[in-house]
């Protein structure tokens, strides 16, 4: 079931979400219903709370690149689920990459987060796994466990381009 997208400035967005502790099928009809929510939003990413959830529940799927005209590609088993996430490690290297998010439409800006990662996480089974990456995935992961902690992507603006984006973003709303 495709869920409407929890839009900024929300509340919902600023809470810190809940440890899942029973993964069941509510769980797996979570993540089922995230992924399509996902696809149909155009998304990479989609945390619980930005579908009014609060628990520490997230999906990726980096889109594959595809020589034909269509666009790219996101398959439900290249979804990665990640459930509990921690990270373990950070770099000190740091890389900036234009962020969007389904909680903030149709704004783009260049954030600066870990050049790398490496998180620990439970899949919807409540098996552990850890992944590591050192590209837009990292980004994506960092971005989404964000959203679990109640941070959104603007808060690393700068002063002035988050007074800029609060100024454009109340033009809009009215």
């Amino acid at each position: 079931m495709v869920h409407d997208i929890v839009v900024y400035p929300d509340k919902r967005l600023k809470l810190v979400s809940e440890e899942v502790a029973a993964f069941d099928e509510t769980l797996h009809t979570l993540l089922d219903d995230m992924y399509e929510t996902m696809i149909a939003k155009n998304g990479v990413g989609l945390a619980a709370i930005q579908i009014g959830v609060a628990k520490r529940v997230l999906v990726v799927n980096v889109p594959l690149e595809s020589d034909e005209e269509e666009s790219d590609l996101q398959p439900k088993e290249n979804t990665l689920e990640i459930i509990n996430p921690v990270i373990t490690y950070r770099s000190d290297e740091k890389i900036k990459f234009q962020e969007g998010c389904l909680s903030v439409p149709g704004f783009y800006e260049d954030i600066e987060r870990h050049a790398m990662v490496t998180i620990e996480y439970q899949d919807r089974h409540g098996e552990y796994f850890t992944i590591e990456d050192d590209a837009f995935l990292a980004v994506a992961l960092q971005h989404e466990i964000d959203h679990l902690d109640g941070k959104l992507f603007i808060e690393k603006l700068s002063y002035i381009k988050r007074k800029k984006f609060e100024k454009e973003w109340k033009k809009r709303e009215k």
